[in-house]
């Protein structure tokens, strides 16, 4: 991947009911482990999804750890069966909630079919709670492994108009809110969005994405919730959102317009430099909690367990975070843990459940087994 409040509230207070235990432990879902996409063969032509990449990945120079092999096998996530067994492995270690990233490209959904036809469907489901992350961002060639060394040009775009925001928020209340083990924060579902500039840019203004946003608070109430819990993934760097709003800067001023309550991170790699130590990254996430914590809303500690997108490429991407063991992530945990205790919160993020191809994951592999999973049952499970 690339790159607050009740409903016109002054602020929110910071507040989570977990989902079992004392903390909700949530890592990132990316559904695109499945050929029964038919959008996705452009670029996994194998009929697989994106297990065509994880497979051909090769080590790009002496002691590169790739690739990553799962210890699960390479199944289809769009099977119940499948996340049947990944459900169960994931409460068993302490991680209770799964953040699917969710697409809209072209005016429909893309790679819906992970979590419509596999966790959905899961008979064990309910052991479990989701929520949406609205992956906004535009589509280029990253995902094909043939054509990623122009990743710049773009497929599909990420930003949508007004008319387009309002059946994409009709259909996740709808489809999704009402869903029995659909994530919530103090009654209200959780909702969160990948790229606000991205959203800004498609609905024209900064004016314009308050309205649309307010609209989408209104219809949730009025489909029987107490409120919409909107989150914000916030990054590191500032955007300039040319073309819509001259000079605008995505600054902290323009996130608490929007009127968001919570925010979190999605990955390291977003605001820290990640070519270097764990213990190193480590100490300067610490830093950025602190500042994130510091805006007018809620944060919710995040912690990357790694990254390694050469998987995607031929040629070596330089970036590649370093010696990230089990034992080095626990710390990172228990860090996360102690913010999380410092800002009153409950929830902790984590990227991610399966991205292979970014080598970010919590499922066992080759390499530590289930050494992750180890870490966060060690320091999260009462």
């Amino acid at each position: 991947m690339t790159f607050f409040k009740k409903l016109f509230s002054k602020k929110k207070p910071a507040c989570v009911q977990p989902a079992q235990g004392k903390y909700d432990v949530a890592a990132y879902v990316w559904p695109a482990y499945t050929g029964k996409e038919p959008r996705s063969l452009i670029f996994w032509p194998e009929g697989e999804g994106e297990w065509q990449t994880v497979r051909a990945a090769t080590p790009k120079f002496e002691g590169h750890m790739q690739p990553r092999v799962p210890q699960l096998g390479y199944k289809d996530e769009a099977d119940k069966k499948t996340m049947e067994e990944q459900i169960e492995l994931a409460t068993s270690h302490g991680v209770n909630v799964f953040i699917y990233d969710w697409y809209w490209y072209d005016g429909r959904p893309f790679l819906e079919c992970c979590l419509d036809g596999g966790f959905l469907k899961a008979k064990n489901r309910d052991k479990m709670k989701f929520y949406l992350m609205w992956a906004n961002h535009d589509a280029n060639y990253t995902w094909d492994k043939r054509l990623a060394e122009k990743q710049d040009t773009p497929v599909w775009l990420g930003s949508v108009d007004r008319r387009q925001f309002d059946i994409i928020t009709d259909r996740v209340i709808e489809k999704y809110f009402s869903q029995s083990n659909y994530y919530k924060i103090a009654g209200a579902p959780v909702f969160c969005i990948y790229d606000v500039a991205n959203l800004i840019k498609g609905l024209g203004g900064v004016d314009k994405t308050i309205q649309a946003l307010r609209a989408f608070r209104e219809k949730t109430v009025k489909a029987g919730f107490p409120a919409l819990h909107l989150q914000v993934i916030l990054m590191g760097n500032i955007v300039n959102l040319s073309g819509v709003d001259e000079g605008l800067k995505l600054s902290s001023d323009i996130i608490k317009k929007l009127e968001f309550d919570s925010a979190t991170n999605y990955q390291f790699a977003h605001f820290v430099n990640i070519n270097r130590d764990y213990n190193a990254i480590i100490s300067d996430v610490k830093r950025h909690w602190k500042k994130f914590s510091e805006m007018d809303l809620t944060y919710y500690p995040h912690v990357s367990v790694g990254w390694d997108n050469n998987p995607r490429f031929s040629s070596f991407r330089r970036g590649v975070m370093k010696n990230n063991t089990p034992q080095n992530v626990e710390k990172a945990f228990l860090a996360a843990r102690e913010e999380a205790e410092r800002l009153g919160v409950s929830l902790i993020t984590v990227n991610s459940w399966n991205e292979w191809t970014e080598s970010s994951y919590l499922l066992p592999d080759d390499l530590y087994g289930t050494g992750y999973l180890d870490a966060i049952k060690k320091v999260f499970s009462e």
